[in-house]
């Protein structure tokens, strides 16, 4: 039987919830190097939950110096199967105001300095992105939120930039043409290398400002943000203690996620030596070890 383990990874202004009074800090190393950071293990409800803080506690990891590759796999060594990104984004479209939440079901990747797969040597899988996020998880993020009155909206597309300057006008009009929802820094790779490593995955997009489209927000203000994050962050917190408690009625147990390492893996069995299996032990060892 399946244990399912769910992982909160915060974005910007969220670093950690202050009120997981059981807490142990877990320090893992990975074939990849290490973690943005030690990785919060708490005890909330009777539920086991696991916190990981993108950027690092303090904010010292620049979008594209996040080690991704490395929070995946740490995560995946603590057995997590779920896990529910909550990013602070910029707005796109004038109905998706400062402080909604958006609970994303499509991203558009424009990032183009990070690694972003575990099989990038020796051994090549193509996994499926055509639905990035998990329905039964982003159901639990929508019965969170209902429950804490948040105006949100339930599915959008994610424009994933690389960073760490703001747009240009030009760029932001160019993604408002796609129809895209919002725009942030950090769910790509992340969502992909989840994919890869068969953890189910989920993203709450917490808007800050309305990027720099809008003629009274043509200049996006770090201290401006900031104020609205905190505001946020406050929301945030209680929404991820409601889905510890609810994540579990919401697995989908047919979740493309699930097993899509089945399907991905293409390299013929005699290419693929010991040292690379090893190395993709954590992510891959249900496949590569049969």
């Amino acid at each position: 039987m399946t244990i399912n383990k769910l992982a909160i990874i915060g974005g910007s202004g969220l670093y950690d919830v202050e009120d997981f009074k059981n807490r142990e800090l877990l320090e893992i190393n990975t074939p990849w190097g290490k973690p943005s950071d030690q990785i919060l293990k708490t005890n909330y409800k009777n539920k086991e939950v696991y916190f990981l803080p993108r950027h690092g506690r303090g904010h010292f990891i620049s979008p594209t110096k996040i080690n991704f590759r490395a929070n995946i796999d740490a995560l995946k060594q603590l057995g997590i199967t779920d896990i529910i990104s909550v990013s602070a984004v910029g707005s796109l479209k004038e109905d998706l105001p400062p402080g909604n939440f958006v609970i994303i079901d499509q991203f558009i990747d424009r990032t183009f300095a990070r690694e972003k797969t575990f099989f990038d040597d020796e051994i090549v899988a193509h996994v499926s992105m055509a639905h990035p996020t998990s329905n039964g998880l982003m159901n639990a993020c929508e019965e969170a939120i209902k429950k804490e009155k948040i105006e949100y909206q339930r599915g959008g597309t994610y424009v994933v930039m690389e960073g760490p300057q703001f747009s240009t006008l030009a760029e932001s009009n160019l993604y408002r043409s796609w129809k895209a929802d919002v725009i942030g820094m950090t769910n790509m790779p992340e969502a992909k290398l989840a994919r890869e490593a068969e953890i189910r995955y989920a993203s709450i997009s917490m808007v800050t400002d309305y990027d720099c489209w809008h003629p009274d927000h043509e200049n996006v203000d770090v201290q401006q943000v900031i104020k609205v994050l905190l505001g946020n962050a406050v929301k945030a917190k209680n929404v991820i203690k409601n889905l510890i408690e609810n994540f579990e009625n919401h697995i989908d147990t047919k979740d493309p996620t699930n097993n899509c390492l089945d399907v991905a893996i293409i390299t013929a069995p005699e290419k693929r030596t010991k040292k690379t299996i090893n190395k993709l032990k954590t992510v891959a060892g249900r496949v590569l070890n049969k």
